[in-house]
């Protein structure tokens, strides 16, 4: 459903790492979802990793991502949650995620992790992935953007 359609949820999807500049992504879009109405979808995205000749086998990725969008979202938002606010956890590459999840939404924000000096100002590569190829418009968020604000 396109964003301007009647009927269409509005929705601003935020990835989340557990990053500060992730932390600062989701008090952005409680700024704009205030001003806007929209809901806030949390989604943060996992991978098994590479095997490496030894084997986790009580590790459940899944688990510990969903414990680390919760604690995330308990650091910005503790008990006063937006309400309607979604958590959401999905395998994959988080670029590819992101998107996904982004479909048809009002607004995706992302945080990036630049380092100071000319190298603050590159993207990176997630943010950078969904800048070029969301279908929504996309809020990077940088600490130095944060701090203004």
């Amino acid at each position: 459903m396109d964003a301007n359609e009647p009927g269409h949820e509005r929705r601003i999807v935020v990835g989340v790492d557990g990053s500060s500049t992730s932390l600062d992504a989701l008090r952005w879009a409680a700024r704009v979802a205030d001003i806007s109405g929209d809901r806030i979808e949390a989604v943060i995205a996992w991978q098994y990793p590479v095997p490496v000749g030894w084997a986790m086998p009580n590790w459940d990725p899944e688990k510990e991502a969903r414990k680390a969008l919760i604690a995330a979202v308990d650091t910005v938002f503790g008990a006063d949650r937006p309400a309607g606010m979604g958590l959401l956890t999905r395998e994959g590459n988080a670029g590819n995620v992101l998107l996904r999840a982004a479909a048809g939404a009002d607004l995706l924000v992302v945080g990036s992790r630049g380092r100071g000096g000319f190298a603050g100002l590159l993207l990176g590569s997630v943010s950078e992935h969904c800048a070029e190829y969301a279908r929504c418009p996309v809020l990077v968020i940088h600490s130095d953007t944060a701090q203004a604000a």
